[in-house]
């Protein structure tokens, strides 16, 4: 029987809250395959225009521990710079991932995610998967220092 786990975890960004926002959870699709293409292959949208209620299809790289991922917006308020969505792949039988991102004075952001989940096949497959968020964040962080006009 699985149990449900969480973890929560924050990386301070030199970047600013709009900015890391639209690239990290509005333009993922899209920015995600040509910087880290081992994290995810290919994405594209099944359902919906990226708002409250789209389905996004992701066929992860070597990096992730699953195959597949369907993602399911089910929260979104832009202005704010906060994300909920649900996922769905093998192994996992449920999870939950908030994103909040928060400007700070110095023009950068702090961004904030709390995952919960239930896994059938133990919960090393979402701290793998955790480490493999970070690492895109990171990976898309230095690509718009490096591009500040993207």
């Amino acid at each position: 029987m699985a149990s449900t786990n969480s973890w929560t975890h924050e990386i301070e960004s030199q970047v600013a809250a709009p900015r890391i926002f639209c690239a990290c959870v509005t333009d993922c699709h899209t920015l995600a395959p040509k910087l880290a293409p081992h994290i995810i292959e290919s994405a594209h949208h099944v359902e919906g225009d990226g708002g409250v209620g789209s389905i996004g299809h992701y066929n992860c790289g070597s990096a992730v521990p699953f195959n597949i991922v369907k993602k399911k917006i089910q929260f979104l308020d832009v202005d704010k710079y906060e994300c909920k969505y649900t996922i769905e792949c093998d192994g996992i039988e449920m999870a939950t991932w908030n994103i909040k991102i928060k400007p700070t004075e110095n023009g950068g952001s702090v961004v904030k995610v709390e995952c919960t989940y239930k896994c059938v096949e133990g919960k090393d497959m979402m701290l793998k998967a955790k480490d493999s968020g970070i690492d895109m964040f990171k990976t898309v962080e230095a690509y718009l220092i490096a591009n500040p006009d993207a």
